[in-house]
């Protein structure tokens, strides 16, 4: 009887070559997503990584390893040989800093005397001094309107007698960029009519009847500069105790405005 070979079981699967393939394709792929991922840089998470180190905020929450004598203290030595705590605040504002502050305020000083010669010499030319009284604060150049001169009492209409200066107002205000604030003021008598229930409907009817002139009778007046406020009884410049003071707290306030102030 004749024996028969038994033949060899075939290999079953991918070729050995196939694998070591595969395994290089694969290593391949994720070298170049580790490029394309490398190359994405997160804007906001980097400013923000940059602003810690410009800070120096990381130093405090990762010390450096290197031992310091003192570590609780960086120091670094001054020109006259004392040491500084940079982390400190500073007791004192470097003299540049101070000087160039002190520059600035002299300079907005020196443009709000500018801006009040301007009015003066512009209400003298057109003799408005003895209707207009001009002063300087920190809000700017205040122009000072008393009730007589452009209302009758207890109402907000602007007479024919106030319009002829306050075009000359207008005209002013029209070579001035600053900003403008109109603010009624009353006197701490208390009204009530229809058309007015109380002094805050009062004084903000008769600073809003000023801008509404101005705009109407000024050309290329720019209504955006203007706000109107109300402010009654609340701010008066005098103690309401007499008929004379009483006419001093009854008046309209054009506050041509400093552009540093926060109103």
């Amino acid at each position: 009887m004749k024996l028969r070979r038994r033949k060899k079981p075939g290999n079953k699967g991918t070729p050995k070559w196939m694998t070591t393939y595969a395994d290089m394709i694969t290593l391949i792929l994720v070298f170049f997503i580790l490029l394309f991922s490398m190359s994405q840089i997160n804007l906001v998470k980097f400013d923000a990584l940059s602003e810690s180190f410009r800070n120096r905020m990381i130093f405090d929450f990762y010390p450096s390893p290197v031992e310091s004598q003192f570590p609780t203290e960086q120091t670094k030595v001054q020109d006259n040989g004392e040491k500084n705590n940079e982390f400190q605040e500073p007791t004192e504002v470097p003299d540049h800093i101070a000087e160039k502050d002190e520059a600035k305020k002299e300079e907005k000083n020196k443009d709000l005397e500018e801006l009040k010669k301007e009015v003066d010499e512009y209400l003298e030319e057109n003799e408005l001094n003895d209707i207009i009284s001009a002063s300087q604060t920190k809000r700017g150049i205040v122009l000072v309107l008393e009730e007589q001169l452009i209302f009758e009492t207890s109402e907000a209409q602007i007479l024919e007698g106030a319009k002829p200066f306050l075009k000359k107002v207008g005209t002013l205000l029209k070579n001035i960029p600053n900003f403008v604030k109109v603010e009624g003021h009353t006197d701490n008598r208390q009204i009530s009519t229809y058309r007015y229930p109380s002094n805050w409907e009062l004084s903000g009817a008769r600073s809003s009847s000023v801008i509404r002139y101005l705009l109407k009778n000024t050309d290329e007046l720019d209504a955006g500069r203007f706000t109107a406020v109300a402010y009654g009884d609340t701010r008066p410049v005098a103690p309401n105790d007499s008929k004379e003071n009483w006419r001093k707290n009854r008046r309209v306030e054009i506050v041509i405005l400093d552009p540093d102030y926060e109103s």
